[in-house]
């Protein structure tokens, strides 16, 4: 399985941090689902003129693998395996999706349902995550600056970032988000998506070594009561104390 391919223009992976010092680093923002990551994400990084992986759709697209292989979801091995001969790309500019398996688009089938149901056992088996985090640390060796989103990003991928944010909000603002992302207003499919996250989150957490926990130096930031501006704010003020400017 090859991993995502970095970008080429070096002017991509790096830039100013709102005209003032260049920032080159890595800032990552962890939490469950429905927070506002991957817009949080991409504004940042496009604000500074960084690389953006959202490694939360490299595991849906290796979810989409195993879907399509037909695998037993109680069969670690028989998931690996499908994983491993995926070709699986996932991009690396802020201003666009890619997201394909063996050259096919799927970037809007990894936002649906069946996926949303079934990536948490996928990603809980231990060889699918060393495959996909020594990808996802391939792609941000290539980058002088990138902003990484998931779950686990501070507190295994990069566990020497730059910057460590540990995005969280209420359950509620949660589902409603996540259907505005999916263009959904029917109350009864709202609260199917609540579900769906809850299970997600009841799932990972039992896990032994649950994502779903900051790491011990990152910084938590609550966005339920805020909108998606404020918390860019937010966060690039922390990234300028990181690069030593005043916030």
């Amino acid at each position: 399985m090859e991993g995502p391919r970095p970008p080429h223009d070096s002017q991509a992976r790096r830039g100013p941090l709102d005209g003032a010092k260049v920032f080159r680093g890595q800032v990552t923002l962890d939490g469950p689902s429905g927070t506002g990551k991957s817009s949080v994400a991409r504004a940042v990084a496009t604000r500074l003129g960084a690389a953006y992986l959202d490694t939360g759709a490299m595991y849906r697209a290796a979810t989409v693998a195993v879907l399509d292989a037909g695998v037993d979801l109680d069969d670690p091995e028989g998931i690996t395996r499908a994983v491993r001969a995926a070709d699986i790309q996932v991009g690396t500019a802020a201003d666009a999706e890619t997201v394909t398996v063996d050259g096919v688009d799927v970037a809007e089938r990894i936002r649906g349902a069946e996926v949303t149901r079934t990536v948490s056992p996928v990603s809980a088996v231990p060889a699918v995550r060393r495959l996909l985090v020594d990808r996802q640390r391939s792609l941000i060796a290539a980058a002088d600056a990138v902003v990484v989103e998931g779950r686990d990003i501070g507190t295994v991928v990069l566990p020497d970032a730059t910057l460590k944010v540990y995005l969280t909000a209420a359950p509620e603002a949660r589902a409603e988000r996540r259907a505005g992302q999916l263009g959904v207003t029917d109350p009864g499919r709202i609260a199917e998506i609540a579900a769906d996250l809850r299970r997600r989150d009841e799932y990972d957490s039992s896990r032994a070594d649950s994502p779903l926990r900051p790491a011990a130096d990152a910084v938590v930031v609550d966005s339920t009561g805020l909108d998606r501006e404020a918390v860019v704010e937010r966060v690039l003020d922390l990234a300028r104390t990181a690069v030593g400017e005043p916030a």
